[in-house]
C-alpha cells in the first residue's frame, strides 16, 4: 500500500536521542506512513539503531550516505518520498502520538496544502509551551505568509508542519549552508493554496547545549543573511502587502544575532568584526527599517546606532541593557 505521509529524518550522530525519536514516530495514531531515515555519515551507533527499527517495522527505510549535511539529507528524503504529504523530524527531537493524525486531518478537512501545529520545547527534561484551549485557524496564502513573519503563531521551523508534496516543485534545500529552514519554509508556503494552524503541541524540540543557537557564535551563522537577502527580494516582488512584517522580522533577526555575538564572543576584535558584517546588511535596508510602521522607536534608535556607530553601540549602556535583558528579543527567535 502506498503511504500517504512520508516522514523524513536526517540523522547525524544522535544515538543518545534517536530511540526516543523513532519510538514516538512508530507509535503514531495515523499509521499509513513511511519513515525515511537518512543517515548522513554518522560515526556513532545511529546507523545500527536505524537498521534495527527498519528490521522491526517495514514502514522504516534506511538511506545510508556519506556526510553531506542536513540540507542534502532532506533533499534525498524528498526525492525518495512516495507519500502525498511530507513531514520532517529531527533525530534529537520527538513528537506527540497524534501529531500526524491531527495535521493530516487539518489538511483534508480544510482542503489545505500545509498544516502547522504548535512547537513545544523540552528544557532540562521539562516540556514547556502547552496551551490548554484548542484553537484552529485556516488562512489564505497571503494571511499565512503574514503570520510567518509576525512569528507569533509559528515560525520558520520545518518540523511542526505537514506539506503537500506538490509544494516542493522547484523548491529544494540549499546544500552547504546552515539555517536551511529559514531559506526554504517561506518558499514552500508560497506554493500553498491554503494553510491551517492548530495550537495543539505536536512537536517537541529538545534544547541541547551544543546546538547551533547555544554554542559559540561562528562565521557560519552569518549564512542566515544569505537567506535574508533572498527572502527580502522574493517577498518584495511577490508579497508587497506583507513587506512591513518582513522588514520587522528581519530587524528582530539582526538583533538576535547581535545578542548572540555580544553574549558568546569575548574577543573584542572578533566581536567587532561580526558586528561590522551585520552593519552591511542593516545599511542596505536602513530606510525600510526607519520608516517601518510596525517597529517601535526604540528598535529604530538601536538599529541606527548599530548601523552607523559600532563602537558607540558596543559601549552604550542603553544598548547593553536592552540586549542583556533581551527586551527586544522576547519571543522573536525566527527559527527553532
Amino acid at each position: 500500500m502506498t503511504p500517504v505521509i512520508s516522514i523524513i529524518i536526517p540523522i547525524f550522530n544522535v544515538e543518545q536521542y534517536l530511540v526516543k525519536c523513532l519510538e514516538s514516530i512508530r507509535q503514531q495514531s495515523y499509521e499509513n506512513i513511511e519513515v525515511l531515515l537518512v543517515n548522513d555519515g554518522s560515526t556513532d551507533q545511529s546507523l545500527s539503531i536505524c537498521e534495527r527499527f527498519a528490521f522491526q517495522d517495514k514502514r522504516f527505510k534506511v538511506i545510508n550516505r556519506v556526510f553531506k549535511g542536513v540540507s542534502a539529507a532532506r533533499n534525498a528524503g524528498v526525492a525518495a518520498a512516495q507519500g502525498q504529504f511530507i513531514g520532517f523530524v529531527d533525530g534529537d527531537d520527538y513528537i506527540d502520538k497524534d501529531m500526524y493524525q491531527t495535521l493530516y486531518h487539518l489538511c483534508i478537512e480544510n482542503e489545505c496544502d500545509i498544516s502547522i501545529c504548535k512547537l513545544g520545547r523540552e528544557v532540562n527534561g521539562k516540556v514547556i509551551n502547552f496551551d490548554t484551549h484548542g484553537f484552529t485557524k485556516v488562512m489564505s496564502n497571503e494571511e499565512a505568509m503574514r503570520e510567518l513573519f509576525k512569528g507569533i503563531l509559528y515560525r520558520f521551523s520545518l518540523c511542526n508542519k505537514l506539506f503537500n508534496k506538490k509544494c516542493f516543485q522547484d523548491v529544494s534545500f540549499p546544500e552547504g549552508r546552515i539555517h536551511e529552514d529559514l531559506s526554504t519554509t517561506y518558499r514552500l508556503l508560497a506554493q500553498a493554496n491554503k494553510i491551517s494552524y492548530t495550537n495543539f503541541t505536536g512537536y517537541i524540540y529538545v534544547k541541547r547545549e551544543n546546538s547551533i543557537l547555544t554554542s559559540h557564535y561562528t562565521k557560519k551563522r552569518l549564512q542566515a543573511f544569505i537567506a535574508w537577502e533572498e527572502i527580502l527580494l522574493f517577498m518584495s516582488n511577490r508579497y508587497s502587502k506583507v513587506f512591513n512584517e518582513v522588514i520587522a522580522c528581519f530587524t528582530f533577526a539582526c538583533m538576535d544575532h547581535v545578542n548572540y555575538i555580544c553574549s558568546q564572543i569575548n574577543n573584542k576584535q572578533e566581536k567587532e568584526g561580526y558586528i561590522k558584517k551585520l552593519q552591511t546588511f542593516l545599511r542596505k535596508r536602513y530606510m525600510d527599517i526607519l520608516f517601518n510602521p510596525i517597529l517601535p522607536a526604540k528598535y529604530k534608535a538601536l538599529v541606527s546606532l548599530l548601523a552607523f556607530h559600532v563602537n558607540l553601540f558596543l559601549l552604550g549602556n542603553s544598548a547593553k541593557k536592552l540586549l542583556n535583558k533581551r527586551v527586544l528579543l522576547k519571543n522573536r527567535v525566527v527559527h527553532k
